[in-house]
């Protein structure tokens, strides 16, 4: 008998795959796809579909090389078009990664979380940031807490119960006071990295594992009135964004624009011919106000920083 057995030449041999599913009508659909560029492909990074899929065709199961029957597609899709069916998997579909993947987008998203949110909080007597690896210690104790929580067994070596202060024994349910404040379990691929901030913040703020607060710059805006009205259309930020990912493209006036930078106002008024306003301003949002008022304005409004303030959460 022959020693080498070789692969058919009809057989396509797919590696570096990853594949994305989806469910529909009660049959799995899947298209595979070159590892990395799903994700660039849904952020707008990878324009190119054919730098993303691998093959362009749907498949009932891609390692047996099963490829999905029209009857199948158009029970499930309405249509029998590949193209558009492959653009909503690829749009749509859970996404299959491998181990290695995973840890890495997960490290990636985790480094994105804390450096997000050394820069929106600061410690409340100093005014200064802290640094990275603080809110990363932070958070890790917070998750065991939670972890711990979840499972009394983990905090409870032993199994006498301890009275506490409220009467209670060790092991016994959380009051509602404590269900109710923000808690935090680590970081996940499936949120964005900026909502999972704002509830890394919240819990941070709420159990104080070190002394937080949310950080703002307390500004002095002034402004010829004459330009107020002046129609403009470029990338504004939304409320709590920290980069380009949570801008939007807006129209609207001067005045509209500043104030869309400005958190809280504080006072605001028109004195003769130039309008006034006194502010609370997140200071990653600083940059970008600084760049508004010197190309829209061309220079003839002002930003003068008042203080750098905190505010707690619920001011």
């Amino acid at each position: 008998m022959p020693q080498n057995i070789t692969q058919p030449s009809n057989q396509i041999k797919l590696t570096n795959v990853s594949l994305v599913r989806m469910k529909k009508g009660k049959k799995r659909f899947e298209i595979p796809c070159y590892k990395n560029k799903v994700l660039e492909w849904r952020s707008g990074v990878e324009k190119d579909l054919d730098n993303v899929l691998q093959i362009p065709n749907v498949f009932l199961n891609v390692s047996k090389g099963q490829v999905a029957p029209h009857e199948d597609l158009k029970k499930a899709f309405g249509h029998t078009k590949v193209d558009d069916i492959v653009l909503e998997i690829l749009n749509k579909g859970e996404l299959q990664v491998g181990e290695k993947e995973r840890s890495a987008q997960l490290e990636r998203v985790n480094r994105e979380v804390i450096d997000i949110v050394a820069g929106k909080l600061v410690d409340p007597k100093t005014k200064r940031v802290y640094t990275t690896g603080m809110i990363e210690k932070a958070l890790d104790q917070l998750s065991t807490q939670s972890a711990q929580q979840h499972d009394p067994a983990k905090s409870h070596g032993s199994g006498t119960a301890t009275p506490t202060k409220d009467g209670e024994a060790n092991g016994a349910k959380p009051n509602e006071a404590s269900k109710a404040l923000p808690k935090w379990t680590g970081v996940t691929t499936t949120k964005s990295a900026k909502s999972q901030a704002l509830e890394a913040m919240k819990a941070l703020i709420a159990h104080q594992p070190i002394s937080v607060a949310r950080a703002r710059m307390r500004l002095r805006i002034t402004c010829p009135t004459p330009i107020l009205k002046q129609t403009i259309k470029a990338t504004a930020p939304k409320k709590d964004s920290t980069d380009e990912q949570g801008a939007e493209e807006q129209k609207g006036t001067v005045k509209d624009r500043v104030l869309g930078y400005v958190e809280q106002v504080e006072a605001q008024d028109v004195v003769g011919e130039e309008w006034e306003v006194v502010g609370f301003v997140e200071p990653g949002a600083y940059k970008n106000l600084m760049d508004l008022i010197g190309t829209q304005t061309k220079g003839r409004a002002r930003a003068e920083v008042l203080d750098m303030a905190v505010m707690h959460e619920g001011d």
